[in-house]
């Protein structure tokens, strides 16, 4: 568990999902298809999430940078952002699972904002597990915007104020345990002010592959970790 205290339960697991496109292209389909099976993995992870007491799951599904693919992948991925958010809104709120869509929505289109409105509308009053999906998502920006909005205060102001920034629900902890899949070793402009005292664990799995025994290690990994959030206990060095 992280330092931060939150309305939230549980640990905060975020994930950035790569690997769709290398997964379908090794199998000789477009890479349509790997963002297709990665939708699929989507769901069995927050199941399994949900099953394992987790407080806040928040998976990078699209970035900021991510406008720079090909106009049809873009296309293809936004479609499956909307149909998700449309086919599993009520399935979260009947399991007291919580959608909050995390980035900017002035870029994307009015039946995805819409979409998203209404997903995180019928689902707000779930309380098991929150899930925030990041969508033209920039770490960096987000800083930036909320340094424009900056006044007096702590730390804590400037969590509130990059929450609304990046139009999150208020009240998230700092992130537990940030888990990387495809076996790229880097944040990505990712969560940058969350993760300051995450513990960072990479998978070699490609993310239409991960499921519940791949986050079980991952989490067995984060339980083997002693985190001291810059402390130093007597009688240990470091």
């Amino acid at each position: 568990m992280n330092q931060s205290t939150s309305q939230f339960g549980g640990s905060h697991v975020a994930i950035i999902m790569d690997g769709n496109g290398r997964w379908a292209t090794r199998r000789g389909w477009p890479r349509s298809a790997g963002h297709r099976a990665g939708a699929e993995a989507v769901r069995r992870v927050i199941t399994a999430a949900a099953e394992r007491g987790i407080g806040v799951l928040t998976l990078f599904a699209f970035s900021g940078d991510n406008w720079q693919r090909p106009p049809r992948e873009v296309e293809t991925l936004m479609n499956l952002f909307r149909r998700f958010l449309r086919r599993e809104a009520s399935e979260c709120a009947r399991h007291g699972i919580r959608l909050n869509l995390i980035g900017r929505r002035d870029r994307l289109s009015l039946p995805l904002v819409s979409a998203i409105a209404a997903a995180e509308r019928v689902t707000e009053a779930g309380t098991r597990l929150l899930v925030r999906v990041a969508v033209d998502y920039s770490a960096r920006d987000s800083i930036v915007s909320a340094a424009r909005e900056a006044g007096p205060g702590d730390r804590d102001a400037f969590a509130r104020r990059l929450a609304a920034a990046s139009h999150s629900v208020p009240g998230v902890p700092d992130v537990d345990l940030l888990i990387r899949t495809g076996g790229e070793r880097r944040l990505s402009d990712f969560l940058l002010w969350e993760s300051a005292y995450a513990e960072l664990h990479f998978s070699e799995v490609m993310w239409p592959d991960f499921g519940p025994v791949e986050l079980d290690l991952a989490l067995q990994d984060f339980a083997a970790r002693e985190r001291r959030f810059g402390r130093v206990d007597i009688g240990i060095a470091g």
